[in-house]
């Protein structure tokens, strides 16, 4: 039997901390191979959200959307972790997924399902 740390029994019951942390582990790892491309793609990633002639939460929003109706959970994650810090309510995630839906069709329903649920998560870390 291994024994856990109470911060890895923290994360296995807090998705956004998990997410978090595998997310940063992970990218360490795909930065530290020191692939000319893909530090390209992260830094056009990084650049492509900053202020510009949209504001940041439109464009973590547009994410969101292209997110969803791609049907990719951790950018769906990343997108509504982002949002929340900058202070988008909850009315205005559900709208937005809203859209997605309508754009992505059902087949983003489960998507939507896992967000919510990941949205709530943040939700009460914030409480």
């Amino acid at each position: 039997m291994l024994l856990e740390t109470k911060k890895e029994k923290k994360m296995q019951n807090n998705p956004v901390e998990e997410f978090n942390a595998y997310r940063e582990k992970m990218n360490e790892k795909l930065l530290s191979d020191n692939n000319k491309l893909i530090k390209r793609i992260f830094n056009l990633d990084t650049n492509a959200y900053m202020e510009g002639a949209l504001d940041v939460k439109t464009k973590e929003l547009l994410g969101l959307v292209a997110s969803a109706v791609l049907r990719c959970d951790d950018c769906i994650a990343y997108h509504l972790q982002t949002a929340h810090q900058l202070g988008v309510k909850k009315e205005g995630i559900m709208e937005t997924l809203g859209i997605a839906t309508l754009v992505g069709g059902t087949i983003v329903v489960p998507h939507l399902r896992r967000a919510y649920s990941f949205w709530e998560a943040l939700e009460k870390n914030n409480s």
